[in-house]
């Protein structure tokens, strides 16, 4: 064998044209074609609908997160208030209690000054009375005595001046 003959065959073998490479290859392409419209398309579609529910739920989630700090602020709002007016009642209740109290005191102070009138006023009638007995009483006994004595029976003038100088001597005494 001739060692110019392998190479020339060999350039031959090169440079002949191999159907069956170009086959596979126009094989390759249709493949890929195939592949693009029918597995890539259909998978990008589904990828940017995911994509598109992802980023509706992060939207839908960032309004539900605003919405509930709204609210957050609306409750913590309508707390404060409810506080201040609790405040504002109970401090209401306080005054009234307290002006209630001080009516009810001076009610039974005015009630006690009422009561300590009365009983003074009683005390008194009952010292003029006990006195107007007191005055009669002394009066017979005086007549009994000074009817005694004098062994006559004094005017009625004559007594009523007896017993006012007796009463106004006790009186002294």
């Amino acid at each position: 064998m001739n060692p110019l003959f392998l190479t020339e065959t060999a350039t031959q073998d090169l440079v002949t044209i191999n159907w069956t490479f170009i086959a596979q290859i126009c094989n390759l392409f249709i493949q890929m074609f195939l592949i693009k419209k029918f597995l890539f398309k259909p998978v990008r579609e589904i990828l940017a609908k995911r994509q598109a529910k992802a980023d509706a739920d992060i939207r839908e989630a960032k309004e539900a997160k605003e919405e509930a700090a709204a609210i957050k602020a609306e409750y913590e709002q309508n707390m404060l208030e409810a506080k201040e007016k609790a405040n504002e009642l109970l401090a209401t209740a306080q005054k009234n209690a307290t002006a209630k109290s001080d009516e009810l005191l001076r009610e039974a102070n005015s009630q006690a000054a009422a009561i300590k009138q009365k009983a003074e006023a009683d005390i008194a009638q009952e010292r003029r009375k006990a006195v107007n007995e007191l005055k009669d009483e002394i009066g017979s006994m005086a007549m009994e005595i000074a009817g005694k004595v004098i062994e006559r029976e004094i005017s009625e003038k004559d007594h009523t001046k007896l017993i006012d100088e007796f009463i106004s001597n006790v009186g002294n005494a």
